[in-house]
């Protein structure tokens, strides 16, 4: 291969991986924002046409959100929306609390760089002063970017990729994450002290790291998980919240 060849290799595949990035946001915008319903079949020539891109980025993208949970593939052609009970989300969110576990107790064990520990503790407090004013809904999305990366540092404090790779993969479940429920908690009385028991969690989850606590740094952020439990619970009790939550049209209620 010529050297000169190089270049615009390069960059056809950066385009390609872009383009499949929007295909993806498109239909993941189409499922969540509640156009296309749970059960709802969708084939790679509508996916084409519907969002006007070619079908190389397309078929990967279907690809990706079957993988994330999102799409059922249909044995005949095709894909479908999927549904989720309140028992798949409650497992998912369980899984998320184990494998953060895992990462808090091995960042424990292992020791944290002064970098790591500072980029927490900054976190932290940055958390600490959204909590001093009216939470507003601006409050409330500040809160969700902080606490999504107070969590992605977590991970990362892990030291271990495959522990990474695998709370990076279960959060993007839908409605797993550590965010999935925090912007909708504005419509809830009781929003300011679950939001500032997890603020203790944190810290004192980051204190046991400290500490060189595995044990204890692992149960807190087991602890910390349900409160994902609580919040899906007070969401599906208020049908206001309900729909104010992105994709709350994909979820099912178990049968009393």
């Amino acid at each position: 291969m010529n050297d000169l060849d190089q270049p615009a290799s390069g960059a056809k595949a950066a385009s390609s991986a872009s383009q499949t990035v929007k295909a993806l946001l498109g239909l993941r915008e189409l499922i969540l924002g509640g156009e296309l319903g749970p059960g709802e079949r969708l084939s790679e020539l509508w996916v084409v046409e519907r969002l006007g891109m070619s079908r190389t980025p397309v078929r990967a993208a279907l690809m990706r959100l079957q993988e994330e949970g999102l799409l059922d593939a249909i044995p005949t052609g095709g894909y479908a929306v999927r549904s989720f009970s309140e028992n798949e989300i409650r497992d998912s969110i369980e899984l998320r609390g184990t494998l953060e576990g895992l990462a808090a107790r091995l960042a424990a064990e292992r020791g944290i760089t002064h970098s790591m520990f500072r980029d927490l503790h900054d976190c932290i407090d940055e958390i600490d002063q959204l909590l001093v004013g009216e939470l507003t809904e601006d409050t409330f999305s500040r809160y969700v970017d902080a606490n999504r990366r107070f969590h992605r540092l977590l991970a990362a404090a892990s030291d271990s990729e495959v522990v990474a790779r695998q709370i990076e993969k279960v959060s993007t479940l839908p409605f797993a994450s550590a965010s999935a429920f925090v912007v909708v908690q504005s419509l809830d009385p009781r929003a300011r002290e679950t939001l500032i028991v997890a603020q203790a969690q944190h810290r004192a989850v980051l204190e046991a790291i400290e500490s060189r606590e595995g044990a204890r740094a692992e149960a807190l952020m087991r602890e910390h998980s349900h409160i994902a439990h609580g919040n899906l619970k007070r969401v599906l009790d208020n049908q206001r919240a309900m729909t104010r939550l992105i994709g709350g049209n994909l979820i099912r209620r178990n049968v009393r």
